[in-house]
């Protein structure tokens, strides 16, 4: 259906000489968002059919006799009349047009995708030097005062409330936008990891920090300092368009995503505990996470389970010391230990289902005895388990428990296991209704070709804390350069670890158009 020409008489007492003509446009809605701009607008259609739209209501009337306000119970007060002419355009086009409000979210969603997009542009420029200046200052979990102290002083100048040393260091920012309406949080975490950085770029980490009781290299080799500076860059966007924002923002940078030293609590869990997702209360939350082997310009995504859930594993056999030329007098750990590991691998493949979840049992580290020729009395295993579903994980948990006791005790020996034994995020599940109706707003940020859905992913993320309170949306955005093969990429937490920084736009247009259409679709 196509409108040919369209003459406005805009209101004013100079209407006479204020025609304006609209060119050839394929879909109403681009006529309807240029009508809305006005006061008030009376439009003249075929067969004597009239209809008014101002900025709260559109109003169709036949004949005098009917009046069908869409979006308000009333005829708007002091609605001026005005004239226009429309050429070639059909009463159902008109109906459609009026008793619809599809259409309108349209125009608005257009309106505010383009003003997000030239925002990005123009801040785009500050993230990349915010995110190099992190970058070149890293720091570990629980100790991102030099990160916190930059974002804090930032929110503050775009005069958004906040606070600070939340969770040890985490920063939390609220803006109110000018109309009331529901609260999306978006999240971004701040810690580096103890990596020596081997990248060459002129902004790399020089910087060491203790971790664990030792001096360590610190590097951003995870993409976090990128997901600051973009969390930074979408405040700056979002609170330039604050009066016309229609709920509350919520900013949440949050430290130790990778974990916390030992001996201490911190990351999403303990922002919730401290109520990070109250006062006021989010309705939704949104976040990203940069990716060094997809392209940029990108976005994957996957309803349901996205990233395992994660438990480390601590297994300690206790056995009976000899020397190395008589084992018989020994109950030895490390055979022990071995067939412990050699069992453990049939956990997934013979009782877990896998064509419904994978799931992984991994033993990383083996710690027992000192000397060739003595038998040790005690060896302590490391691993890690991930699994898709908490059906999934009581089951592998279980089983782990068994075997490995079982195990122990039919050689003689004893065998404690720890799992979990320091870390335990959950499944990172995005909310599937959520995910859905949010799914446009990721195509319009990159291109509906370019947001591409994913297999579930075997690593983790706390952000899983916060999606088991409030539904969540988690995704990637691209960070290769483009024509460079993914396998040859660093992958992330290694010495190489390379983003390129023209991915950052795409994350600036997902979140903000995230939260603008959120609120468009939940008002309150």
């Amino acid at each position: 259906m196509f409108i040919e020409t369209l003459h406005i008489v805009p209101a004013g007492p100079s209407r006479k000489n204020s025609t304006v003509v609209y060119s050839t446009c394929k879909y109403p809605f681009h006529v309807r968002s240029y009508l809305i701009m006005e006061q008030a607008l009376w439009m003249t259609l075929s067969k004597g059919t009239l209809c008014a739209y101002d900025r709260n209501s559109i109003i169709f009337r036949s004949n005098d006799r009917a009046i069908l306000p869409v979006t308000t119970n009333e005829r708007p007060k002091n609605l001026t009349m005005r004239t226009c002419k429309l050429s070639h355009i059909t009463l159902f086009l008109a109906v459609f047009l009026i008793t619809t409000s599809g259409p309108l979210a349209l125009a608005q969603k257009a309106d505010s995708k383009t003003t997000i997009s030239t925002a990005a542009n123009k801040v785009e420029p500050k993230v990349i030097t915010w995110r190099r200046d992190i970058h070149e200052h890293p720091e570990l979990g629980n100790r991102e005062l030099r990160t916190a102290a930059l974002v804090a002083k930032h929110l503050q100048s775009l005069r958004i409330e906040v606070t600070t040393n939340v969770a040890v260091t985490g920063v939390v920012g609220i803006l109110k936008g000018g109309q009331p309406g529901p609260v999306v949080a978006l999240r971004a975490d701040m810690d580096a990891l103890p990596v020596l950085e081997k990248t060459g770029l002129p902004f790399a980490s020089k910087v060491k920090a203790e971790y664990n009781g030792q001096e360590s290299n610190v590097m951003h080799a995870c993409g976090h300092d990128s997901h600051v500076a973009i969390l930074m860059g979408v405040a700056e966007i979002l609170s330039g368009m604050k009066k016309d924002l229609k709920g509350t923002v919520k900013f949440i940078f949050q430290p130790a995503e990778e974990g916390a030293p030992k001996g201490e609590d911190g990351g999403a869990e303990l922002m919730v505990k401290e109520g990070v997702l109250e006062n006021p209360k989010v309705d939704v939350i949104f976040g990203l996470h940069i990716n060094a082997q997809l392209e940029v310009g990108k976005i994957t995504y996957r309803p349901g389970g996205m990233f395992a859930g994660v438990g480390d594993l601590k297994i300690t056999v206790k056995g009976r010391p000899s020397h190395g030329a008589e084992p018989w007098s020994s109950v030895d750990p490390i055979v022990v230990s071995a067939q412990i590991i050699n069992s453990l691998q049939t956990v997934v493949s013979r009782n877990l289902n896998i064509t419904n979840n994978a799931g992984v049992v991994t033993i990383g580290a083996i710690h027992g005895g000192n000397r060739g020729n003595i038998i040790s009395e005690q060896v302590e295993m490391l691993g890690t388990v991930r699994t898709f579903s908490n059906e999934d994980e009581k089951l592998v948990f279980d089983r782990i428990r068994l075997i490995t006791e079982k195990t122990a005790e039919a050689a003689g020996a004893v065998a404690i296991v720890e799992l979990p034994y320091s870390t335990h995020y959950p499944v990172t599940a995005n909310d599937v209704a959520l995910t859905n109706a949010m799914l446009p707003s990721l195509q319009k940020s990159a291109g509906k070709e370019n947001v591409i859905l994913v297999p579930a992913e075997t690593g983790s993320e706390d952000f899983s804390f916060f999606a088991q309170k409030v539904p969540g949306l988690y995704f990637y955005i691209g960070g290769l350069p483009k024509g460079k093969d993914s396998k040859t990429s660093a992958s992330h937490h290694t010495p190489e670890f390379f983003i390129d920084e023209s991915g950052f736009r795409t994350g600036l247009n997902a979140l903000s158009n995230l939260v603008i259409d959120y609120m468009a679709m939940n008002k309150k």
